[in-house]
């Protein structure tokens, strides 16, 4: 371990004590008495006896070279903020969203990427200051205007305070990447109400608690996480002076810092150092992550010292040794103290830092991490490699991506190891992209389900709400969409500088050291494509100089196939999992083209039992592709090594094939739906993206399948077809009324004009019965059987027969993603879907294949 440069002999004295106790830390970690360990309460199980308790009491980084090593720099606070969609290009100069809203061509994952900055931003304009601030205001004695919100930022829940830190931090990286002015007028309006309530109390001290709550920590009292909310609050602070150049937040976070400094010293004093570190059993979020960047910009030695005494040595320790024992521990508590450890060798330079954040994120790799690259079920980690028993709808926290992110982004900044960018890559369009629901602002969720028949809107939290919910993952949910730009590039210093592009989005980035403009744009990509391809062109200026372009050639994609041209020119053979490196003066017009061959593939859970082999996740490149299942998982691969065997590509063409018939009954409108085997009326959905939605939607085909007709914008009069459940792909309904996969004449339905003579209604008669057809009944409700009956054999009485045989054919209430596939199953066909892209709708990420 290195000594800081110009660091007192008292700060010595206290690495010394560190490097002890990363010594005695395997030993003192046993039955994990470090921390709030498994079975130690969860987030979840704090907050519900939290509510049914009674109330309460009232990036910067230092950049340092070492050693022969040249890191990237980051780009969170520059280069990023350079990204500039093309037609903010035609209007003027500024900061603005890394990634284009406009018609790009990209890829489903992309667009979600472009689109859902917006719907980010608008949550972030929703919200109000006065009910923000609400506990802080009260906390410091002043008026507190309007109404407090509620969820886990309610006046009687101890975590409150903790999203306004996270909304400082969000709402500062998106205004750097949009310059809104209403959002700056919001966050600067926060910032001074913060600053009110800490001039008032006098101390340094700022929350939305009172200190009462760190009396309780060092009395070794239970207490919910008082540090970590004050770290959310300091990080925020940070962010609004690094990011959003408030030099008032700095000292509003340097206050805080003497404060807590001074506090920890009495701890020390008063007792021992012993107490000092057996106090942080409880969770502390990133204290010395951001103390740490703290020390950066002040030089202040009480800041580096508080930042070493947060670094919990007992969790560090067993990764220093390279011990993979961390099953058992809370997930969340733990990451951010691995970031720190990264920052404290970005201050330090002391290697063992860098080390131990390695280690820990292989370890994650390689043992406790889900296909979607997330972590943690219930949120804690498991025994390593015995993921298939931990499969359930509580996997996968949020919170832990968000911070799992950070450190690979920081250790393909050290390295530039393709893996880290490919992890990045996976966490981010599998695992961030998930947990908001569409375009519905302030609608995210806690945890990402992976178990047989789980969906995101029934677990145990579901869909949170714009005002009620306030989870710590909505704080980290509105930071993640707030940057979603910030690691597409990273730039090497030097005579020729460099430029690593490691993520597919599409945007125009302006690289002012090499005097060039770079436009990243990306073919939409289907199923049916066999390659992803990206094109950069170039617009240079008259001071460009001679320069480097790393671009990332994932380690998804196969050598057989892929291809780079420059300016049409063929570059030869790539490598997956390496960089294609250019340097040349890049002059306007050049044009580099990459296609990347793209193709499914399986990959196995991580778990090393020979009984759950079988256990595999199905992938398309990047993609986690998800099956529409309320808990069958067993696939039919045959035997067959080929995926193609057992995984077919849906064509885009079968979206104008797809079909809703809707009924009027009660003043209601219903719907056609099947779902467990039989057909019913359903009220129609308000929203989209459910599973209503899914049952309700069907292809209407020909026998033969090659014949397409466009259903979705004619109604369908005089034809027979087939008419098949969405989510149950080859499967018809038959005559009968039940699902067959077995097509024959039995299973087609005559479209015929609708009985009741209304030109736009179509009734559904049996083609092996003509004249009987498909009915419901006269003011029913939800959950109405369908049944068949022919007018040779009922008398009509009052229209009753035509009016409920009679149906109004709509547009789907569902279409095919872009991304969408069928896989054989052993009872069934399964839809597959990017998992990103579902909703409310039920899935299964898992499947047994070969069963």
């Amino acid at each position: 371990m290195t000594r800081a440069r110009g660091m007192p002999p008292a700060a010595a004295a206290v690495l010394g004590i560190v490097v002890l106790w990363l010594a005695v830390a395997f030993h003192g970690a046993e039955g994990k008495l470090c921390t709030n360990a498994f079975p130690g309460l969860s987030h979840t199980e704090r907050a519900a006896a939290q509510l049914q308790s009674a109330p309460a009491l009232e990036h910067v980084h230092l950049h340092l070279d070492r050693d022969h090593e040249q890191h990237l720099t980051p780009t969170d606070e520059s280069a990023w903020m350079s990204l500039m969609p093309r037609r903010a290009l035609r209007a003027r100069r500024r900061s603005t969203g890394s990634c284009s809203t406009g018609s790009s061509g990209a890829p489903p994952a992309s667009r979600d990427r472009a689109r859902r900055p917006g719907t980010n931003l608008e949550y972030l304009l929703l919200l109000d200051v006065d009910r923000l601030v609400w506990n802080f205001r009260k906390q410091a004695g002043l008026t507190a205007p309007g109404t407090p919100y509620g969820g886990w930022e309610g006046p009687d829940v101890q975590l409150r305070g903790h999203f306004v830190g996270h909304y400082l931090s969000a709402t500062a990286k998106m205004w750097a990447s949009t310059h809104n002015d209403t959002l700056n007028a919001k966050m600067s309006s926060v910032v001074d109400a913060l600053y009110d309530c800490q001039k008032k109390m006098g101390t340094g001290y700022l929350s939305a608690f009172p200190p009462e709550f760190f009396d309780w920590v060092e009395a070794i009292k239970p207490v919910w996480a008082p540090y970590y909310t004050i770290h959310k609050i300091m990080q925020g602070l940070l962010d609004q002076y690094t990011v959003a150049g408030n030099s008032k937040a700095l000292d509003m976070v340097v206050k805080m810092a003497n404060y807590f400094s001074d506090r920890v010293k009495n701890v020390i004093q008063k007792y021992s150092i012993e107490r000092h570190w057996e106090s942080l059993n409880e969770e502390t979020g990133g204290m010395n992550d951001v103390l740490y960047q703290l020390y950066t910009i002040t030089k202040d030695q009480r800041h580096l010292t508080l930042a070493h005494l947060f670094d919990k040595p007992c969790f560090l320790g067993l990764l220093a040794v390279q011990a993979d024992s961390i099953s058992g521990f809370h997930s969340n508590t733990h990451i951010p103290v691995v970031i720190g450890a990264q920052m404290r060798y970005e201050v330090t330079g002391d290697a063992l830092y860098k080390q131990i954040a390695t280690f820990f994120m292989d370890t994650i790799n390689s043992s406790h991490s889900y296909a979607t690259g997330g972590t943690s079920a219930g949120e804690f980690w498991t025994d390593p490699k015995r993921l298939a028993q931990a499969l359930s709808t509580e996997n996968e926290e949020s919170c832990t991506t968000y911070n799992m992110l950070k450190i690979s982004r920081n250790l393909f900044r050290w390295t530039k190891a393709v893996e880290y960018a490919d992890y990045y890559e996976r966490a981010l369009i599998n695992g961030v992209l998930s947990i908001q629901r569409g375009s519905d602002p302030g609608v995210m969720i806690y945890m990402l389900p992976q178990a047989p028949g789980r969906s995101k809107a029934v677990s145990y939290h579901g869909w949170g709400t714009k005002y009620d919910s306030f989870w710590c993952c909505y704080g980290t949910g509105i930071e993640s969409f707030s940057k979603l730009g910030d690691s597409i590039y990273f730039e090497e210093k030097g005579d020729v500088p460099a430029l690593n592009i490691i993520q597919y989005i599409p945007n125009t980035f302006n690289w002012k050291t090499a005097g060039i403009t770079i436009t990243q744009q990306i073919n939409p990509l289907g199923s049916s494509d066999l390659y992803l391809h990206v094109s950069l062109s170039i617009s240079a200026v008259t001071n460009s100089q001679s320069s480097k372009l790393n671009v990332r050639i994932p380690s998804w994609t196969s050598v057989d196939g892929a291809k780079a041209t420059l300016n049409d020119k063929d570059l030869g053979s790539i490598s997956p999992g390496s960089f294609l490196s250019i340097t040349k003066l890049w002059n306007s017009g050049d044009h580099l083209v990459l296609h990347l061959p793209i193709s499914l593939r399986t990959e196995a859970i991580k778990d090393d039992r020979p009984e759950y082999a079988s256990l595999q996740a199905v992938l398309f490149g990047p993609f986690v592709l998800a099956g529409l299942s309320t808990g069958d998982w067993n696939a039919k691969a045959g035997n067959s090594s080929a995926i193609s065997d057992w995984i077919t590509a849906i064509p885009s063409s079968y979206n104008s094939q797809l079909v809703t018939f809707t009924q009027e009954s009660d003043g209601k409108t219903f719907v056609l739906s099947s779902a467990n085997g039989s057909l019913t009326m359903q009220v129609k959905p308000e929203v989209d993206g459910t599973d209503t939605a899914i049952h309700a939607t069907f292809r209407a085909h020909s026998l033969d399948s090659r014949e397409l007709h466009d259903v979705y914008s004619t109604t369908i009069k005089g034809t027979s077809m087939l008419i098949e459940p969405f989510d149950l792909p080859g499967t018809v309904i038959t005559n009968n009324l039940t699902l067959s996969a077995q097509k024959g004449s039995d299973s087609l339905f005559n479209i015929v004009p609708g009985l009741d003579g209304n030109p736009n209604s179509v009734s559904l008669e049996l083609g092996s019965k003509p004249g009987c057809f498909l009915v419901t009944g006269t003011n029913y409700s939800a959950g109405t059987e369908i049944q068949v009956s022919c007018k040779s054999s009922l008398q009509s009485i009052g229209g009753i027969l035509e009016q409920a045989a009679s149906f109004v054919q709509i547009a789907p209430l569902r279409q095919y993603h872009p991304i969408s596939f069928i896989a054989k199953g052993v009872a069934r066909n399964f839809l597959l879907e990017p998992l990103y892209s579902l909703r409310d709708e039920f899935y299964t990420v898992y499947f047994n294949i070969g069963a």
